[in-house]
């Protein structure tokens, strides 16, 4: 038996999108898997985000869009996290991202970029491979 804490994942929806299907979907089955989530709900900001980072002590970020704002609000949160001293937090993707943009979102610091289509098995298996707990 493990003392360990499930790891805590915060599953945002920055920007003025209104769908959160996909997000929700993650979400259960991030919880399914074991890990404990905290979801945000829709139009955040990306000081809103972080906040939220902050005050759960989350050990991953897990960010989705469709609204087109991706090269906006992602480096806007990975910078706001740095200013927070959350640099460490891996902060991962899904949604409409085209692959250019993910390129660029992988080289800017987002550890990981889920396109349409990405079975939720991937989700978390990745997870389970690239997150670990903080502190």
């Amino acid at each position: 038996m493990t003392d360990e804490r499930p790891l805590r994942i915060l599953i945002a929806k920055p920007g003025l999108d209104g769908h959160d299907r996909g997000a929700k979907v993650v979400a259960r089955a991030l919880r399914d898997a074991g890990f404990e989530i905290i979801y945000t709900g829709l139009r955040q900001t990306p000081e809103m985000v972080v906040q939220a980072a902050l005050q759960e002590d989350v050990d991953a970020i897990g960010l989705s869009i469709l609204s087109g704002a991706h090269m906006v609000l992602f480096p806007d949160i990975l910078r706001l996290l740095e200013d927070r001293g959350l640099s460490d937090v891996p902060v991962f993707a899904g949604g409409i991202i085209p692959d250019d943009d993910a390129h660029a979102l992988r080289e800017a610091g987002v550890r990981e970029v889920f396109g349409p289509g990405t079975s939720t098995y991937d989700i978390v298996r990745w997870v389970r491979e690239h997150v670990k707990p903080r502190g």
